[in-house]
């Protein structure tokens, strides 16, 4: 692997980041390095322009030639194969690393360093800049994107540095999950208004916004649709934990009075790359370093459903020692023993064929209308207001709109009532062979349990999600659905169970030598040891 640093967080707005050092370091974070001073974003446009157009090779950071290694330790090698989309071939470490739940200092460390070089010290120099009080608009936006990627740092690991970060320069204290998240509703409050404000015409910006956003081209209204969709997801995530609060914010999100949510293909939340001289990282990592391959567990459902994304989803494999077919890779199941040609050959997202779904200048996807159309299934499944439709009628609706986000006839799909799930066979290594691990159908079932109903829900948003790991994860924890194959190999000593599975990643090891005190104050908050088996605050069983 390469080093190189890639921010799947602040994917949508090219504005927002820069350069710095961790949190103990956060007033590095004020440090020009475009030639700006603070003030003079709101007076001289072309140069705020230029700002933001540098920003812009920082978000996903491949200004140095397309590296992104930094995405691969960050996502790919860890919550892109966590929630059953993605295995890699490579014995990293010999065979030894996060996938079989060896757990890497040099790799746990990653999401955080980007969250705070990526992402809040970009936002911190918007502020000390104006841009708060002269473009509420934008201010309103960097806030989304904040809390967009801030929320997937939380949901990685758990209490972190939020409200004092940037306001000491020694230790740094972090606040609870659960003060972590409340913040994120305050700020989405705040964004949501200035937005309606903005967009009712009280106010106006003296430049274009859409040249320098990568999103949604300055459209206003999709941003708002985002912030609300971007409520409602954060309000599902702690409905075990807070059960009112949960309620509160799914209702308001989906009060029309708000603005609306994303409803349609076109509202998907993706960054774009074409025309940017940036490539899709996940197609870069498979493609030109073949270190990742499709992961069984989402194989086993595709291909038990005969889901027709499969083909647009996966390339077969192409190891010559078996048929073409569609084949993922179990996690966990590589070892020391293995070489990377064992498994390089199994399947691939569909980078390959005449029509590939994934090229190097694909936008990188970090919500969808069909999540969308399967968060507000669950709302209604809850009885709780403003849903917009039946259980069954949104979960329709969210398969529907995923078969046309990827150019799939639906055909009988949606009224299968006998596939299910396939069981897992390794051509090259029967020890790695499971049984199909649900018997959930497709096909909506008003007579069946609540449990089953939310079963169905959850893996066909699994599957519609894909490839985006993070939220994947995020929501087998949450709801224990889809139901994974487990790893092969579990190499915690004893930290991680293998059948509840990985639960969160341990604090980077620069936090242990630069902000202990915190640190041992945060695994306190936590409430349970430092590891990879302690459950986040929201992640109750």
């Amino acid at each position: 692997m390469k080093r190189y640093y890639i921010n799947l967080f602040a994917l949508g707005l090219v504005l927002l980041i820069g350069a710095s050092a961790c949190t103990k370091n956060f007033e590095l974070y004020n440090t020009d390095n475009t030639g700006l001073s603070n003030g003079q974003l709101g007076a001289d446009f072309n140069d705020l322009g230029a700002y933001l157009k540098t920003a812009e090779m920082s978000i996903i950071n491949f200004s140095g030639g397309g590296d992104p290694n930094s995405y691969q330790l960050q996502q790919n090698l860890n919550a892109d194969c966590f929630s059953g989309y993605m295995m890699s071939p490579t014995p990293f470490n010999g065979g030894l690393n996060n996938l079989n739940y060896f757990l890497m200092n040099g790799w746990n460390g990653e999401p955080f360093k980007v969250g705070y070089l990526n992402i809040m010290s970009r936002i911190s120099k918007l502020r000390n800049n104006g841009v708060d009080t002269t473009f509420p608009a934008v201010w309103a936006v960097a806030q989304i994107v904040r809390v967009t990627g801030m929320s997937r740092i939380t949901d990685i690991y758990g209490p972190i540095p939020y409200s004092k970060a940037g306001s000491s320069k020694s230790d740094v204290a972090y606040d609870s999950q659960q003060e972590v998240y409340n913040r994120f509703f305050l700020e989405l409050d705040s964004a949501t208004t200035n937005l309606r404000t903005y967009l009712n015409g009280a106010d106006t910006l003296p430049f274009n916004f859409a040249n320098f956003d990568l999103v949604y081209g300055g459209n206003f209204t999709k941003w708002l649709q985002f912030a609300n969709s971007l409520r409602l997801r954060l309000a599902m995530h702690i409905v075990k934990a807070d059960p009112a609060t949960a309620q509160a914010q799914a209702e308001k999100a989906l009060n029309p009075a708000n603005g609306g949510v994303i409803t349609t293909n076109d509202g998907s939340m993706t960054v774009k790359i074409s025309g940017s001289g940036l490539t899709n990282p996940l197609v870069f990592i498979a493609q030109n370093w073949a270190d990742t391959r499709i992961g069984a567990s989402i194989q086993s459902y595709m291909s038990g459903y005969n889901d027709p994304r499969i083909s647009r989803y996966f390339d077969k494999s192409t190891d010559a020692s078996f048929p073409a077919q569609y084949i993922g890779i179990r996690i966990g199941s590589i070892t020391g023993s293995n070489s990377k040609d064992d498994y390089v050959g199994y399947s691939t997202i569909n980078y390959k064929d005449g029509n590939p779904a994934f090229t190097l200048t694909t936008p990188v996807q970090i919500m969808t209308a069909a999540e969308v159309y399967f968060l507000q299934a669950e709302v209604a499944l809850r009885g709780w207001a403003n849903a917009g439709g039946t259980a069954q009628n949104l979960y329709e609706q969210g398969i529907n709109i995923s078969m046309n986000q990827w150019g799939a006839a639906v055909g009988s799909y949606v009224t299968d009532a006998s596939s299910t799930p396939a069981a897992y066979t390794d051509p090259k290594n029967a020890a790695n062979n499971a049984p199909a691990p649900s018997a959930i159908t497709i096909k909506w079932d008003d007579a069946s349990s609540t449990d089953q109903k939310m079963e169905r829900i959850i893996t066909q948003k699994w599957i519609a999600m894909f490839p985006e790991g993070q939220e994947a994860w995020t929501e087998f924890r949450r709801t224990g659905y889809p139901k994974l194959f487990p790893v092969v190999n579990n190499n915690s000593g004893g930290t991680i169970n293998t059948d509840i599975q990985i639960r969160r990643l341990p604090f980077p090891q620069n936090e242990y030598n630069t902000n202990a005190n915190e640190v041992t104050k945060a695994i306190q908050l936590l409430g349970g040891e430092d590891n990879g088996g302690t459950r986040l605050w929201w992640d109750k069983q």
